[in-house]
């Protein structure tokens, strides 16, 4: 199991990278605070890792020339723009360049057939990855190396799916504590050859964390966590009451589920109630396998965009840039990435960017409005809803 036994030889995500290459230092930057110098070395980052990938992919050095486009010349943070590949490529083109020894992590979008898209890492793209998300959870206050949490995981064992990239990152996340025990709800059968979802042995954990009252973190798909909630009330005839400190952390959104799903703020109200923990401790986190970076709510809800990430809204039709306030297709970019061409990557998310939160953090705030397009492309969370 190479994806987890390179886990373990690791340094702990919390440990600065401490070198002086140009992407280690801009990821080593606090994420949220936006000064004329954080926007200088997300540029500069972003063309040290070009000009590294330039060098190996045949495929961005002809993409280039077509475009005619030239990195050294972008220089304007408000404005900076490169050529895009979109999502829709790289479950459709094996864009991978790297070798194989250098490969140390491939991960996936989804743990089913359908479209596929991969994301493979080198080690410092793996370590920057790891640190980029300590520092975003950590500027949030989700850190806590302090007091230890008991984890129930709605989400795959990575110890089975080690290769699908929630589990990856769910894994990641009970890192970002002293952990307790880490329980995963979705359990494989070895007669189905599929997973399924754990309701009693989900229930029977939630249950001891409740009489325990030992903090907890409920971390996955947020209409597991919503079920998992509704069916304890059905067993026990009341919902449970963990302790007070315990957090929830959704990621992957409702997808096929979409005519279920609950408005965000009510969805928050609706869990904090259930389990009796303050709102501002019921979280959600948006990413992609192919793009590497966590937008993550602050305690008002709120995705906010760290320095490490540049989002674009584009008009469907011409792809010019949108204004503050207009939704249009979201363009991610981000140079933390040697190992795979997903630098600028135009997604089949739509969405809009405010230009703050009242929260007080600095930067841009992302809002997602779901997927574009008549045809769903598949993802994780697809193929847990299947088994609701």
């Amino acid at each position: 199991m190479k994806e987890l036994e390179i886990e373990r030889k690791l340094p702990h995500p919390s440990r600065p990278l401490k070198s002086s290459a140009v992407l280690d230092k801009f990821i080593d930057r606090n994420p949220f605070s936006y000064s004329v110098e954080d926007k200088k070395a997300f540029l500069e980052a972003m063309k040290e890792a070009f000009r590294i990938q330039l060098k190996s992919s045949s495929f961005l050095r002809a993409y280039f020339t077509t475009h005619s486009f030239d990195i050294e010349k972008v220089n304007d943070y408000s404005k900076a723009e490169f050529p895009f590949i979109s999502v829709n490529a790289l479950k459709e083109r094996d864009l991978a360049f790297l070798k194989k020894e250098e490969m140390v992590l491939e991960l996936k979008s989804s743990g089913t057939s359908g479209q596929i898209s991969r994301m493979q890492l080198d080690m410092g793209s793996l370590l920057r990855v790891r640190r980029m998300a300590w520092n975003v959870f950590d500027a949030l206050g989700l850190c806590d190396m302090d007091r230890e949490y008991d984890y129930i995981c709605l989400t795959y064992d990575p110890n089975v799916a080690k290769d699908v990239g929630t589990a990856w990152t769910d894994k990641l996340l009970t890192s970002f504590t002293k952990a307790g025990e880490v329980f995963y709800a979705f359990k494989w059968s070895e007669v189905k050859k599929e997973f399924y979802f754990d309701i009693e042995a989900s229930i029977e954990k939630l249950r001891d964390c409740e009489i325990s009252q030992k903090s907890l973190r409920l971390i996955g798909f947020p209409a597991f966590v919503l079920k998992l909630t509704e069916e304890y009330k059905k067993r026990f005839g009341s919902y449970p009451k963990i302790n007070p400190v315990s957090f929830v952390i959704t990621g992957g959104g409702w997808k096929t589920l979409a005519n279920e799903a609950i408005d965000k703020k009510i969805y928050r109200k609706i869990l904090a109630d259930n389990l009796g923990i303050s709102q501002e401790n019921v979280r959600d986190l948006f990413g992609m396998v192919e793009h590497g970076v966590p937008y993550v709510d602050c305690k008002f809800g709120n995705f906010h965009i760290p320095i490490y990430g540049k989002v674009i809204p584009r008009h469907p039709i011409s792809l010019k840039p949108m204004p503050f306030g207009e939704v249009g297709l979201l363009q991610f970019m981000t140079p933390y990435l040697t190992s795979y061409p997903s630098l600028s990557l135009l997604s089949s998310d739509w969405g809009s960017i405010e230009e703050k939160c009242p929260c007080g953090l600095k930067g841009p705030v992302l809002v997602v409005k779901g997927r574009a397009g008549v045809k769903k492309l598949k993802g994780c969370a697809v193929s847990a809803s299947q088994m609701l």
